[in-house]
């Protein structure tokens, strides 16, 4: 494992997606507004950490490969705490991809006693954060042929276009999707696609409804005809991730966590270590068992959070 991580230092990967500011306001309700019928929170902390698209590339430094993230930075307040936070991490972010058009998207939990009272969300239309290729596509070329991998983190807020995606799939020596169906992009032929169980069903065209038992091989076959990926790899919560190539299952590696209090961000930590452990020359099950460890780490976690080193080194 040690020689893994040593590994992953000479890495450089490219994270392009939707890049998002959360923020967390916690405190405690004792009473109710005499001037509606709400809660009164007394605020007693207040942290942001970077979402989405940024919260991969955290992932990816926090495990010592070198990374640049490309998304929508706003040029605004929440843009300047996003991208200092990356910069703290000596995440690139260029200031070519700083925007005034539309305002960086940020969401706001409000919690109390760990529940959720309400989330603010900051956002435009999803179609005032595509990218402009007519004015940045060089940029972005050339930083797509200079990476080891290229990550696409698409939580459909609009800045991966099918425009973009082809020209990722044109530069790019590995690429790794973690898709947003419901947007009906062209996630074709990547070396790697990581959906979570709702989103593999999604992709394979049947309903989020199906429950149990989760139909593997139909999903599967269909994600291999619609998409044809390399490899396949579905986390699936409690029962673990399956893995599948060549329109076959291959297995399913049982989740590596011991406690679990808060799944958010997890796909973003199994995306980011697969990876990393694939492009160091890891089997696909070698390489799905680190990331299975990076992910128990992190849903051990309060809120989105990444994993480290000496992390996984504990845990396993």
């Amino acid at each position: 494992m040690k020689e893994l991580f040593e590994q992953i230092k000479s890495l450089n990967i490219l994270v392009i997606g939707d890049v998002m500011l959360d923020r967390y306001v916690i405190g405690e309700v004792s009473r109710i507004s005499p001037e509606a019928p709400v809660p009164v929170l007394a605020v007693q902390e207040e942290r942001s950490v970077a979402g989405g698209a940024a919260n991969v590339a955290l992932n990816l430094r926090s495990l010592g490969a070198s990374v640049e993230t490309i998304g929508w930075f706003g040029q605004d307040e929440q843009g300047d705490e996003l991208a200092n936070m990356l910069g703290a991490a000596n995440i690139q972010v260029d200031s070519r991809f700083r925007f005034s058009s539309a305002p960086t998207i940020s969401k706001s939990r409000v919690t109390a006693s760990n529940h959720q009272i309400c989330r603010v969300d900051r956002e435009a239309k999803a179609s005032d954060y595509e990218p402009r290729l007519g004015d940045i596509g060089d940029v972005v070329s050339e930083k797509i042929k200079k990476a080891d991998a290229v990550i696409i983190s698409d939580y459909g807020k609009g800045f991966i276009t099918n425009e973009l995606l082809e020209m990722v799939k044109v530069h790019a020596q590995f690429t790794s999707i973690d898709p947003k169906p419901s947007r009906l992009l062209e996630y074709n032929k990547p070396n790697l696609l990581t959906p979570n169980r709702l989103e593999a069903l999604e992709l394979a065209g049947l309903s989020r409804e199906i429950r149990e038992p989760f139909p593997q091989s139909e999903v599967v076959t269909r994600i291999f005809e619609r998409f044809a990926p390399e490899m396949l790899a579905i986390t699936l919560g409690a029962e673990g991730m399956l893995l599948a190539r060549d329109g076959v299952v291959e297995c399913i590696i049982p989740t590596a966590a011991r406690e679990v209090f808060d799944v958010s961000g997890a796909g973003d930590t199994v995306i980011a270590s697969l990876t990393m452990a694939l492009r160091t020359g890891e089997s696909f099950a070698r390489a799905a068992e680190f990331a299975n460890l990076a992910a128990g780490v992190v849903v051990g976690k309060v809120g989105t959070a990444t994993a480290s080193q000496e992390e996984i080194l504990k845990l396993l």
